[in-house]
C-alpha cells in the first residue's frame, strides 16, 4: 500500500443475476485532491462507490483506506469511519425542516434532560449554511424548497459529518450556474481543509475546471487514470465511450409544418405570467433559463399537473381545457418530467410495466384484462428501439442506471403516440454516449412529424438541436431566437440577467 493514497480499491468485482457489474475495477485516490470518476451510465461508477460504502458486498477484491484493509457492511459504518456521500437522487425527508434533515439521527447532540434544544440545533444549522454561503432558511420545510436548494441541503448534510472522503454523485445536475459557482467554492474550501472529494459527473467541462485527477470506467472495468491537465476533452470522451463521438448534437433537418400547440397569455400567480408561444409539427422548441425561472412550471400547467390562473391552450387550432395529465394524454400531449426518481419511474416495479403504464387502455381488453402478449411485444420493441440496457424487461427499473431509466420513461410516452412531446431536462445525469443517442432520437422524432418542447439548462444542448428557443427569466419570456440567431452570449444574458463574460470567466478564474 502506498502512503500517497488515502483510498485504494483493487481488483473489485461484483456480479448480479445476468449482469457483471464490476470486473477487476481499480481506484486510487490521494488525500486532499478532487478526484473525478467518469464513465457512461452503467459503467460501474455508482456500484463501485456502493461497494466502498458497504451497500454492496463485492465478490472479489480489496479496499485499503487510511492505510488499513477494510470492508464496511453498511453506509452508516462507512460514515462513522469518515466517508460520506451525496447521492444523485435526493433522500431528504420532505415533511420536516432543513435543520431536522441535516442532523437526523444525531439528536442527542442537541438534547438535555431528554429534550431537544431547537435553538441549539437551528444555531448549528445556520452556522453550517453560513460558512458555505448556502442561502436557505434552517426552519424551512424541505418540500417547500426548490430542487436546487434541496440539493444544497443534501450537500450541507454530508459536510456536517466532517468526512475525510466526500463522494458527490452528479451534484450540479439540478443547480443553476450561480449555484454551481457556489458549489465550486465549497469543494475548493473542503479540499484546502484536507477533505478528499470524489466527484462523479457527466459534465466534462466541470470535471476539467474542478478536478485534479480523473479515473475512467467502462463496462464495469477500470480503463485509465491521469491528471486532468494530461488529457483533452476529446481524448477523455474517446476513453469513456471506447469510440470517438464527433457529433454530440446530431441535428437532422426536418420539414416544419403546421402549428400543433399554441398557448396564449398563460399565467399562474407567483410562478409565471403572460406566457405565449407555439410549436409546430417537425419543430424542436427549446426552453432555456435558470432553474426556477418558470419553464417547468409553465409546461406543468399545460400538461394539467398544476392549475392555470389565466390563458388559453390550442391544439391543432382548437381551444382546449386541460385539468389533469389524463386529459392532456387524451389530447395527444406527453411529458417526461425533470426528476425521474420522484415523478417518473416507479422504482420497485418492472421495466415493462413502467413503459406500458401510461397506455394501459391500448393493451387491455375491455379496460379490464391486460393482453400480456401485446404488452410484452410492444414494450420489447420500444426498449430495443431506444437501446434500454437491462438483463430482462421484468427487472425492477430501480436497478437500472440513470440513463437507462430515462430511456425507459421516454419509451413510456412514445407508446402513447403523442402529437406533442415535452421533455424536461431529458439528458440530466446522462453520460456522453447516451446523450448523443437521445439527441439523435429527439431529432428523429421531430423528423417523423412530432412537435417537441425541450427544457434544458445547458446552453450548448439548447442551441445544438433546437429550431427555435424561448428564454425564461423570473416567470416571464425574456428572449426569443430562431436557429439562425442562436448565440450563447444572447441566450445567457436573457436567462441570467447578468453579463455572459462575468458568469463564465468567473468560473475559470475561481478554478485557476
Amino acid at each position: 500500500m502506498s502512503k500517497d493514497y488515502i483510498l485504494e480499491m483493487k481488483g473489485i468485482s461484483k456480479s448480479f443475476p445476468g449482469v457483471k457489474a464490476l470486473s477487476n475495477a481499480n481506484l486510487r485516490v490521494k488525500p486532499g485532491e478532487v478526484h473525478a470518476l467518469v464513465g457512461e451510465n452503467g459503467a460501474g461508477k455508482s456500484t463501485l462507490m456502493n461497494v466502498l460504502l458497504g451497500s454492496i458486498e463485492p465478490n472479489d477484491g480489496e479496499i485499503i483506506y487510511m492505510g488499513k484493509k477494510v470492508l464496511f457492511h453498511s453506509p452508516h459504518e462507512a460514515l462513522l469511519n469518515g466517508i460520506s456521500m451525496v447521492h444523485q437522487e435526493m433522500s431528504l425527508i420532505p415533511s420536516v425542516s432543513v435543520a431536522e434533515n441535516i442532523w437526523m439521527g444525531r439528536e442527542p447532540e442537541f438534547t438535555r434532560l431528554g429534550l431537544i434544544s431547537e435553538k441549539k440545533r437551528l444555531g448549528r444549522t445556520r452556522a453550517l449554511l453560513d460558512k458555505y454561503h448556502i442561502n436557505v432558511d434552517p426552519k424551512s420545510i424541505v418540500r417547500t424548497l426548490s430542487i436546487a436548494n434541496m440539493q444544497l441541503v443534501e450537500i450541507a448534510r454530508a459536510i456536517s459529518y466532517n468526512p475525510r472522503i466526500l463522494i458527490m454523485d452528479e451534484p450540479t445536475s439540478s443547480l443553476s450556474d450561480r449555484e454551481i459557482l457556489l458549489l465550486y467554492d465549497i469543494i475548493k474550501d473542503l479540499a484546502k481543509e484536507g477533505t478528499t472529494v470524489m466527484f462523479i459527473s457527466h459534465k466534462l467541462d466541470e470535471v476539467f475546471k474542478l478536478c485534479d485527477r480523473i479515473t475512467v470506467m467502462r463496462d464495469g472495468s477500470y480503463i485509465n487514470d491521469f491528471a486532468a491537465d494530461e488529457i483533452t476533452k476529446e481524448e477523455l470522451i474517446a476513453q469513456i465511450a471506447g469510440r470517438k463521438i464527433s457529433e454530440m448534437y446530431p441535428k437532422i433537418p426536418c420539414e416544419i409544418r403546421d402549428t400543433v400547440l399554441e398557448v396564449r397569455n398563460l399565467s399562474h400567480k407567483g410562478l409565471f405570467k403572460d406566457i405565449s408561444f407555439r410549436v409546430r409539427s417537425g419543430e424542436i422548441l427549446g426552453l432555456f433559463g435558470l432553474v426556477g425561472a418558470g419553464r417547468t412550471e409553465t409546461m406543468e400547467g399545460i400538461f394539467g399537473i398544476r392549475s392555470l390562473d389565466g390563458g388559453e391552450i390550442y391544439l391543432d387550432g382548437n381551444k382546449v381545457t386541460i385539468r389533469s395529465p389524463k386529459e392532456a394524454i387524451r389530447h395527444g400531449l406527453a411529458m417526461v418530467t425533470e426528476d425521474r426518481r420522484r415523478n417518473g419511474i416507479i422504482s420497485n416495479i418492472s421495466v415493462k410495466y413502467n413503459i406500458s403504464l401510461a397506455n394501459l387502455s391500448r393493451i387491455s381488453r375491455g379496460n379490464i384484462w391486460i393482453r400480456k402478449t401485446k404488452e410484452n411485444g410492444d414494450t420489447k420493441a420500444l426498449a430495443e428501439k431506444l437501446a434500454v440496457k437491462t438483463p430482462s424487461l421484468n427487472q425492477p427499473i430501480g436497478a437500472l442506471s440513470g440513463g437507462n431509466q430515462q430511456k425507459a420513461i421516454i419509451a413510456r410516452w412514445l407508446y402513447t403516440n403523442p402529437k406533442v412531446l415535452i421533455l424536461d431536462e431529458p439528458t440530466r445525469g446522462i453520460d456522453v454516449g447516451s446523450k448523443s443517442e437521445i439527441h439523435r432520437m429527439i431529432s428523429a422524432l421531430a423528423g417523423q412529424g412530432l412537435a417537441v418542447v425541450m427544457i434544458s439548462s445547458e446552453c450548448e444542448e439548447i442551441m445544438g438541436i433546437s429550431d427555435h428557443v424561448i428564454v425564461f427569466n423570473n416567470g416571464h419570456i425574456s428572449g426569443e431566437f430562431d436557429r439562425s440567431e442562436f448565440n450563447a452570449k444572447r441566450l445567457v444574458q436573457s436567462a441570467f440577467d447578468v453579463n455572459f463574460k462575468e458568469v463564465h470567466e468567473g468560473i475559470n478564474e475561481e478554478n485557476e
